[in-house]
């Protein structure tokens, strides 16, 4: 991995990292549990893939590299963090660790975490339209933004996912519905923060190929998550590995084999990194998209 890649990568997740925790508002002494709550998820770190995604798309189609949109950069990484936040329930996964610390309801008390979650879904709306108000972004683009955020969140997104993924345990379920599972439940967000770049970017003409890219890493980026489950430890990945076979879950290692599992996900990331040249300046994210095919956690 070239170092240069490396070190700007590092630099990146660094000041976001650093403005994450700095977006919820605990000057408020009567909600400050749930403020604070919400700030420990979004401090326990992460690779930052999704405000990294929309960073590089709006760069690659603005020529821009300034971070003057990080605010809205970051709404994506809140959305994730509060699906994490959530998934990790009792009612849900019922998992006790998350990024190697533990899970939001296991630090605070279970109704907290809930609404921590609620106030991280709900605050990328707040700093979109806020942008909009104060001149940041125009309102036309405000409205495209928001538009393309809550649809991969909504039932046709994100949460779609999670629900067939909760009716699809202690069964087998075919490869398709395994792939429109993924599609929403991990691959929404990031084909919204690919789109939500070139529409910051006033390109939207290049939304297309944005969305292109981002099915074909989504979709290998799960496929390697399904891999890290079964060949990874916890201090990898700082959760509980097996989960999946735990919960009797069908994954594309289960269906497919470890072998086929590791063929598919190195054809999608090599499609991901040719669509990338439809793009000008993109070593960057051709080396971060290449760099997901062999992470560990």
């Amino acid at each position: 991995m070239d170092k240069t890649f490396s070190a700007r990568l590092s630099e990146l997740s660094e000041i976001i990292n650093k403005r994450l925790p700095q977006l919820v508002d605990i000057s408020n002494v009567l909600t400050k549990e749930v403020s604070e709550a919400a700030a420990y998820s979004l401090s326990a770190g992460g690779k930052r893939l999704r405000p990294v995604l929309m960073r590089e798309f709006y760069k690659m189609s603005s020529g821009d590299e300034s971070l003057k949109y990080l605010d809205i950069f970051c709404t994506i990484e809140l959305i994730h963090t509060f699906s994490l936040i959530h998934d990790d329930l009792p009612c849900m996964d019922n998992d006790d660790f998350r990024r190697g610390k533990p899970s939001c309801h296991k630090a605070y008390p279970e109704a907290i975490a809930l609404l921590a979650g609620d106030q991280l879904c709900t605050l990328p709306y707040e700093i979109i339209s806020k942008s909009a108000k104060e001149g940041i972004i125009s309102a036309d683009v405000a409205v495209k933004l928001i538009y393309a955020l809550s649809k991969a969140v909504g039932v046709c997104g994100m949460i779609g996912g999670q629900v067939i993924d909760m009716l699809s345990e202690s069964r087998e379920i075919p490869i398709e519905t395994l792939d429109e599972l993924q599609k929403k439940k991990t691959g929404a967000l990031i084909s919204a923060a690919c789109e939500m770049g070139c529409i910051l970017a006033n390109a939207e003409d290049k939304c297309d190929a944005a969305r292109e890219y981002a099915n074909k890493l989504g979709l290998a980026f799960q496929i390697r998550d399904d891999i890290l489950d079964v060949t990874g430890t916890f201090e990898q990945l700082g959760k509980p590995i097996g989960s999946d076979s735990q919960q009797n879950k069908s994954t594309y290692v289960s269906l497919l084999g470890l072998g086929k599992s590791e063929e598919i996900c190195k054809e999608l990331t090599e499609e991901a990194a040719k669509l990338l040249q439809r793009f000008e300046n993109n070593r960057f994210l051709t080396e971060l998209t290449w760099s997901l095919l062999s992470r560990n956690n």
